[in-house]
């Protein structure tokens, strides 16, 4: 993606050289209202039709929109010249570099959803992400970099630790600024699900149901969060500032970070009614839906066969 050059987004915090030497953590933000792309620690998950009031929070909402008359593709992102050899930001002594790409993809979702909340009538509030490193206060409790990239919604905001781009490519195999960029956005598409009152609604119902419903649930919640990636991947490919293979590089990130295959690289097989996220096939599908139609509607994972 020829990210340099474009406009970064004011709504960053660094709180890296704050974070870095916390000491112990408390409560795991995921076990209550925080959203994250899975880490290949301890998985939980599953999926479940979450009714018609979600439908109409989210549908109706929407009712009439076609985001394709305001986007049409994306994906990828780069770092310095070695970097755009091969499609990933440079790692070491890197941090400006990083930083700037995370304020690039950052602005570039909020140019996609406040269009789409525009042509609705309504006003896109944009999130804040934080930058941290080892481990981070919020709203949703305590979390260390081993959570991987979160959303938390008590405080609206994404939280990343930008060492996890590195563990993206070497432990996950999800090499590409695309695939980085790809984080980025599906944790927004979480804040989205926040503003439009899926995630309220999610939260509450969960504190009644069994373990597994609620996982059942998450997995559809994460997915519709990968459409609205792929409906972000859309837009960036209608400005013109992809690379050759950057949406194959979010396509593979989705498919690596699949919860049937991480658990089968951390266990050696899969415990389907653990899942959180989805399979990988499932993440695929859904982020290429949203590429495909652009259109917000077809993100309804709530009331369709999975």
């Amino acid at each position: 993606m020829e990210w340099k050059g474009r406009r970064q987004s004011d709504n960053v915090e660094d709180k890296r050289d704050m974070s870095a030497g916390r000491g112990g953590l408390g409560n795991d933000p995921f076990s209550r209202t925080g959203f994250r792309i899975p880490s290949g620690g301890r998985r939980t998950g599953g999926g479940i039709g979450i009714g018609g009031l979600l439908v109409i929070l989210l549908v109706s909402w929407f009712l009439g929109i076609n985001p394709l008359t305001l986007l049409s593709g994306g994906e990828g992102m780069m770092g310095d010249s070695s970097s755009q050899q091969t499609g990933t930001l440079p790692q070491g002594n890197s941090t400006d570099d990083t930083t700037a790409f995370v304020r690039v993809v950052l602005a570039e979702t909020e140019n996609t959803w406040s269009g789409i909340f525009k042509s609705a009538g309504q006003t896109y509030q944009e999130p804040t992400l934080v930058l941290f490193s080892g481990q981070v206060s919020s709203a949703c409790g305590y979390a260390s970099a081993a959570t991987g990239p979160f959303y938390c919604p008590g405080d609206r905001k994404v939280y990343l630790d930008t060492t996890f781009f590195r563990e993206l490519d070497q432990r996950f195999g999800a090499a590409g600024d695309f695939a980085q960029a790809y984080v980025i956005a599906h944790e927004v598409g979480h804040h989205v699900q926040n503003l439009t009152g899926v995630l309220p609604e999610f939260n509450r119902r969960r504190q009644s149901m069994s373990q597994a419903d609620a996982n059942r649930m998450s997995v559809r919640v994460e997915l519709q969060a990968d459409c609205y990636a792929g409906i972000w991947a859309k837009f960036t490919e209608q400005e013109g500032i992809l690379d050759t293979g950057d949406l194959e590089e979010a396509l593979n990130a989705a498919h690596q970070i699949g919860d049937d295959t991480l658990q089968k690289q951390s266990q050696g097989y899969v415990v389907p009614d653990s899942f959180n996220h989805g399979t990988s096939q499932q993440r695929m599908t859904w982020f290429k839906r949203g590429h495909d139609t652009g259109r917000v509607a077809d993100c309804d994972t709530f009331n369709t066969n999975i």
